[in-house]
């Protein structure tokens, strides 16, 4: 791909482009610019220097171009010079499209005009060169010269696009019904010359109906490292292997586009302050101006004007977390953190393919190839991986992509197609990568007894149910859903080319909509970006039937509606967990005496909440106390600590919230004494260092969080270090 591109757009402005045709609701030329106008944007907002645009106008009032002095160039005006564009130059062309009065000007002139312009743009140097006629085709074109004219777009290397309002396109679908036989002429024509200079003849409408489909960038191959892949150490065995390589990236994470913070004027400032400083790369416009970051760094000083006192960035230093204290490391011992690495990349083993586990791949995917231009090197590299895929084998790499840089290690994988080999790899994790959790298995259940179950089990799926669920998946598989061009079924449904970003993708068509029009509400989401949002609609109704068995086997059963107004008790409908609902919400009739340990954290709030003497919250602390050591003592391991360390944590926010902290700090200093000694079921240490580990939350609740607390904090601290 040209880094360089110049592209042309001749728009026909003629009389008949104001009009409305085959239905709708705005005139040609507004139908038609949606295209152009999409493709201007994006140009416009790569921001490319080398990416140039210019505008033709065709059958505008006036005349001007280069070859206006002849006759046959007559309404015919060059809007946008050829060259780069930016949002105000786009602002200032928007304004000049506008339907004209003209009835004629010929569009094949107009492209003469356009090829002498990008020609002398150009010149001999290498460019991406492109002519894009939009045009209703309702003006007389001379067909004369139609050899030349090809002949020299192809000597350009121009590609040439001729779009036309309700062309005929047995392809896409479409015939107007009642055409004139000058446009039906003209069409004839236009496709005619296209076909001489090996360009695109088509209907407006179809591309316009593309714009939905999102555009990817093409990128240039990107070198991550440039160097030896070796095998042993060559600068001390001289039966080392060493290959000169290049590596690329496969695939690389895009990323979405940020947005700038900016300053929305209410009102046109005169002149820009000199202070300002405008965003790098950024054009500020009428109505926003760019914004400046600024930090600044306090301390707490008691002698200063409010107890804090500014400090310069400058005299901070780098503090390292160390429990909850804080070490310095000066900026001259900082060097001392650093692993002094150099640049490299080596083989570190091999390891058999059916033994690496896919779940290990994390990051983004490279490819190495062997140096260009060097056949020894290439010949180096083409054993090794051949070796590999005869061996069926993986290489584990380490690799410093430059000096100081953190070491990588990689899994290297080959790859041969014809005349093309090279080495896939991505990375590897560390042991701080991998996190490893425990899950309950799906196909038994360990009671508190110990006995395994394998069936016959309300948390184990019967036959049944198993033999409804397979079906079901089976019913839903779409990996051949999508349909080919004569409508049958046996495509891949979610081809990678085909799923996009929506973020990304919507973000910039809400941006350059915007661009186009700043006043008009935002289009809607693409549907090309929601396509897998959801499960294909014929496929769900096909399973209906399916997922209907499913729900039968797996007794799915629907939540009863909450009642309204007032109910008799008799009739109200009983909650399926079982519990009394106007227990836990409602103000019992009777003060609540006794807490019940299935029920405990809504009964203790409750009895605390409708307490009237401290008598009572001091029982229904006892209770919970009680409650907590049972759960602790019953508890067959660990499986109990969850629920005893939720009780200890409403237990404590209820005695700050109710200025009662001795009845939580004394149980606690008991609970600690009673756990360590083994008094509560045994050996209890790994809920001791799990209560450690949550400290904040469970903790003696000290003076800085209760006033009416006598722990201080360098106390309640040290409880948990002793």
């Amino acid at each position: 791909m040209a880094d360089k591109e110049a592209t042309i757009y001749i728009v026909d402005l003629g009389s008949s482009m104001g009009e409305c045709h085959n239905g709708r609701t705005e005139s040609d030329l507004d139908w038609s610019m949606r295209y152009v106008w999409d493709k201007i944007t994006t140009t416009v907002a790569a921001s490319r220097k080398t990416w140039n645009v210019g505008v033709v106008g065709l059958r505008t009032d006036d005349t001007d171009n280069p070859l206006q002095e002849d006759e046959s160039y007559g309404h015919i005006s060059i809007l946008q010079e050829l060259g780069p564009m930016n949002l105000e130059s786009f602002r200032s062309l928007q304004g000049r499209i506008q339907p004209s009065d003209a009835e004629y000007g010929d569009c094949i002139s107009a492209v003469v005009v356009a090829v002498e312009m990008i020609e002398g743009f150009t010149r001999k140097l290498k460019y991406k060169r492109k002519i894009i006629l939009v045009t209703d085709g309702e003006a007389p074109i001379d067909p004369d010269d139609f050899d030349e004219i090809a002949a020299k777009i192809k000597d350009c290397g121009i590609e040439l696009v001729v779009l036309g309002v309700d062309f005929d396109d047995a392809e896409f679908g479409f015939r107007e019904e009642g055409k004139s036989s000058l446009k039906r002429k003209n069409e004839g024509l236009l496709q005619e010359l296209t076909e001489k200079c090996d360009g695109l003849f088509g209907t407006i409408a179809e591309a316009i109906a593309e714009l939905e489909a999102p555009r990817l960038k093409p990128v240039r191959p990107y070198k991550t490292y440039d160097g030896e892949l070796t095998l042993g150490n060559p600068g001390e065995h001289k039966d080392a292997m060493s290959i000169n390589v290049e590596r690329y990236f496969k695939t690389h994470k895009v990323t979405i586009p940020p947005a700038s913070r900016v300053f929305l004027e209410t009102a046109t400032r005169p002149s820009q302050a000199a202070g300002d400083e405008a965003m790098k790369g950024v054009e500020t416009t009428d109505a926003l101006s760019a914004v400046k970051n600024a930090r600044t760094y306090k301390v707490n000083d008691p002698s200063a004007p409010g107890g804090k006192r500014d400090v310069e960035f400058e005299s901070l230093a780098k503090g390292y977390e160390y429990g909850r204290t804080a070490v310095h490391i000066s900026e001259s011992d900082y060097n001392i953190t650093k692993i002094e690495m150099a640049k490299s990349f080596t083989i570190l083993g091999f390891i058999h393919q059916e033994k690496y586990q896919p779940f290990l791949a994390m990051g983004e995917s490279c490819v190495t190839i062997a140096q260009r231009h060097n056949d020894a090197a290439a010949l180096k590299l083409s054993s090794l991986i051949h070796s590999l895929q005869e061996l069926e084998t993986y290489a584990v790499a380490r690799i410093v992509l430059k000096e100081g840089k953190d070491p990588v290690l990689l899994l290297l994988a080959p790859h041969i197609e014809p005349e093309f080999e090279c080495l896939y790899d991505i990375p590897l994790p560390f042991a701080e990568d991998v996190r490893k959790y425990q899950f309950p298995a799906l196909d038994k259940v360990i009671t508190v007894s110990g006995t395994v179950k394998h069936d016959n089990h309300r948390l184990l799926p019967d036959k049944g149910l198993l033999e409804a669920m397979d079906d079901y998946v089976d019913a839903m598989d779409i990996s051949a859903w999508e349909k080919d061009q004569e409508g049958n079924r046996g495509l891949e449904y979610a081809a990678v080319e085909d799923v996009f970003c929506p973020p990304l993708h919507r973000i910039n068509q809400v941006v350059r909509h915007r661009a186009i029009y700043p006043s008009q509400p935002l289009p809607p989401v693409a549907p090309i970006l929601l396509k897998y949002s959801h499960p294909p609609e014929d496929l769900v109704v096909k399973v209906k039937a399916r997922l209907e068995d499913l729900v039968e086997a797996a007794n799915v059963k629907k939540v009863p509606p909450r009642a309204k107004g007032r109910v008799e008790k008799a009739n109200k409908p009983k909650p399926i967990s079982g519990l009394d609902v106007d227990a836990l919400l409602g103000q019992p009739q009777n003060k609540r005496k006794r807490i019940d340990s299935k029920n405990a954290i809504p009964e203790f709030k409750q009895m605390v909440e409708y307490a009237s003497e401290e008598v009572e919250i001091e029982d229904a602390a006892k209770q919970m106390g009680d409650i907590v050591c049972q759960l602790i003592t019953d508890s067959f391991g660990d499986s109990g600590y969850d629920q005893a360390i939720e009780n200890l944590g409403v237990f404590r926010d209820t005695m700050v919230k109710w200025e009662m902290p001795a009845l939580y700090n004394s149980f606690l200093k008991n609970l600690k004494k009673r756990l360590l000694s083994g008094e509560l079921g045994g050996d209890r240490r790994e809920l001791w260092w799990q209560m450690k580990g949550a400290r904040a939350a469970l903790g003696l609740i000290d003076n800085n969080i209760s006033d009416s607390s006598n722990v201080t904090p360098v106390e309640a601290a040290e409880f948990f270090k002793q």
